[in-house]
């Protein structure tokens, strides 16, 4: 029976060093997450810009959602609280209060996820969930603050529930993706990357470099379908984990790096980098930490004298808290058993949840979990879907056209800074956002079931250029989209012209 349990226990037993990694890597995710959308405070978060509070309220909304961020409309106010997500990955990097710092962090990441849902893309739920179920895992028991106030541990392998979640979910990442792509192009013809490095809005040198050669095309399409499909499985393999991890972690890393460069995916692919980095097993550990510790050890000391005294602080702003934390450091074995077993209880439902939810997006609707049982999955946002380019790749391409119409009668794009209007195609058409979450903005506004938002993004548009003194005064602005239907057999469809928008000051 032991023995049983030891196979049995093996695909969900991680080293402690690579869940430090994992934190690490998160941490630093989240601070290049928040410097990017930091640039569109007001655009993006504010009454001011493309989503205001009412209009999000109205359509993009449900009751069981919160948001710290939709507490206020002016970008004052959200540039405090992305003060404070900072601090808290900052922390969460250097592993102090590590479990309170997770908590935070992931708080308010769902908190500024939930404030603009028509920025977010796919790599946003699986960065939620790192950080759920990071709140649950050991990763700030060594390389970090925490981990020089107690004792070194006992091992270095770990196993609970909380990493069989972990495991779980990234094969769940995975798994329900490909079984998402049901048309054709991905499961036969083999045409989706065809169609994938079409879409000129998201073609990358990479990308360009491949579109020639359509059998090549082809054998990379069955090869990322069935790598998603069956890779995963190696996570549970009970014989030699070690090897299926690095396995795995190696595909991985190679296919989102070249996903990275060949579409223009935003974080995505970090985020999917990052988040194999706690399956390294004990060897590579040992590897890096021969190399890597040396180096840290010598700016541990810099480190440490620099935090000392926001750590003073926070032990005099946070008595309580402070109290409350070292008395819990003092539990008897019996108590210790006891908060674990309730931890393990606690996550081993919210998981069965979390793939319950997932079953329900890929199979018929007799399996469809009621609406009355998703509240918890929209509270804590443990709701998921991993539908990139599914069932089918988005084929409707083209370019936008900002056309402003001056007093004088000119006609200037505001999407080439004012230049004259021309219908042309851009030489680089990803190069006209200015990041992916505009990218994606501009992908939802598109669609006839979010027409409400774009009188919005219009009247911002006029606003910003007005506020510039030295720009030509617009008394009308359209918002065009050249479409570009993407056709089989490298056709070139003739480009339309659709007004998407009008507006005047």
């Amino acid at each position: 029976m032991l023995r049983l349990l030891s196979l049995i226990q093996r695909p969900f037993t991680l080293d402690l060093r690579a869940l430090a990694l994992l934190r690490i890597t998160v941490a630093l995710v989240l601070l290049l997450d928040l410097g990017i959308r930091s640039t569109d405070l007001e655009a993006h978060y504010s009454n001011l810009g493309v989503l205001p509070l009412p209009v999000l309220i109205e359509h993009n909304w449900n009751p069981y959602l919160f948001s710290l961020h939709a507490s206020t409309g002016l970008w004052q106010g959200q540039a405090l609280l992305f003060l404070a997500a900072a601090a808290a990955a900052v922390a969460l990097l250097l592993g102090h209060r590590t479990r309170l710092v997770t908590a935070l962090s992931w708080l308010l990441l769902v908190s500024v996820q939930n404030r603009n849902p028509l920025i977010s893309q796919g790599g946003d739920d699986l960065l939620r969930m790192l950080l759920f179920w990071g709140f649950f895992l050991p990763w700030g028991r060594v390389y970090s603050l925490d981990a020089r106030r107690q004792p070194a541990p006992e091992q270095l392998t770990y196993c609970s529930m909380a990493t069989v979640a972990y495991v779980v979910q990234l094969a769940l990442v995975y798994w329900c993706t490909a079984l998402l792509k049901t048309g054709t192009e991905w499961t036969q013809d083999g045409t989706a990357l065809y169609y994938a490095f079409s879409l000129d809005q998201i073609l990358m040198p990479g990308g360009r470099l491949l579109y020639p050669y359509p059998e090549v095309l082809r054998g990379l399409t069955f090869a990322a379908y069935y790598t998603e499909l069956v890779l995963p499985f190696v996570l549970f393999i009970p014989f030699r984990v070690a090897w299926w991890r690095l396995l795995f972690v190696v595909v991985m890393y190679g296919f989102h790096l070249s996903i990275s460069l060949t579409l223009f995916v935003g974080l995505f692919f970090l985020i999917n980098m990052a988040s194999v980095l706690g399956l390294l097993p004990s060897g590579v550990m040992d590897w890096l930490e021969q190399r890597l510790v040396p180096r840290a050890q010598q700016l541990a000391p810099r480190v440490a004298a620099r935090w000392q005294p926001w750590q003073q602080r926070l032990r005099t702003w946070q008595p309580a808290v402070r109290l409350r934390l070292e008395a819990s450091w003092n539990l008897s074995q019996s108590q210790r058993n006891l908060l674990r077993g309730v931890r393990d209880g606690l996550v081993l439902g919210i998981l069965v949840y979390v793939c319950w939810w997932n079953f329900d997006n890929i199979t018929s609707p007799r399996w469809t979990m009621q609406q009355p049982l998703r509240w918890l999955g929209y509270l804590v946002r443990t709701d998921q879907h991993w539908g990139m380019f599914a069932p089918t790749v988005f084929k409707d391409d083209g370019w936008y056209i900002l056309d402003g119409t001056t007093t004088t009668g000119q006609h200037v794009d505001l999407n080439r800074n004012g230049q004259p209007l021309t219908y042309r195609k851009p030489d680089a058409v990803v190069a006209l956002f200015k990041n992916d979450r505009w990218r994606k903005y501009s992908e939802n506004y598109l669609f006839v079931d979010n027409a409400y938002m774009r009188p919005y993004y219009c009247n911002y548009l006029l606003r910003i250029w007005h506020e510039d003194p030295s720009r030509p005064r617009l008394r009308r602005l359209d918002v065009v989209y050249m479409m570009e239907k993407s056709l089989p057999d490298y056709q070139v469809s003739k480009p339309t012209r659709e007004v998407l928008c009008s507006c005047e000051p």
